[in-house]
């Protein structure tokens, strides 16, 4: 199985992951998880923006990766825009939790014009 397949499977589970330390908290009532005022401030609001956006940020790579694939894109060359997708989404996610937002933009372009790439990988590859 191709390596990029992986990384859509990573790209599934990362969303979550990014608000999972948010949780990590005597504070959190898994009885009343989307409480909104328990995600209101500082860190648990930057930690859910990022897996609002991890949601967001998925279907483009999904699909991306099985249009490139299946349309007959390079393998090797959409194997690693894949894991640069995974890496820069990895990086965005830090620099939300971190309150970074230059950084996190300039990782969320790299990651948006990695799944674009892939997309079109088998017009140029």
């Amino acid at each position: 199985m191709p390596f990029a397949l992986w990384c859509v499977l990573a790209a599934a589970i990362l969303p979550i992951l990014s608000a999972f330390p948010a949780k990590l908290t005597k504070e959190f009532d898994n009885a009343k998880p989307r409480d909104p005022d328990f995600w209101k401030d500082g860190f648990r609001a930057r930690a859910a923006a990022a897996q609002a956006n991890g949601y967001e940020a998925f279907p483009l790579f999904a699909v991306a990766v099985v249009t490139g694939l299946w349309q007959g894109g390079n393998p090797e060359w959409i194997d690693n825009l894949a894991g640069l997708f995974i890496g820069a989404r990895m990086i965005f996610v830090f620099c939300y939790w971190t309150d970074r937002s230059t950084p996190r933009s300039l990782a969320w372009t790299v990651g948006f014009a990695a799944s674009v790439a892939i997309f079109t990988s088998p017009a140029w590859s």
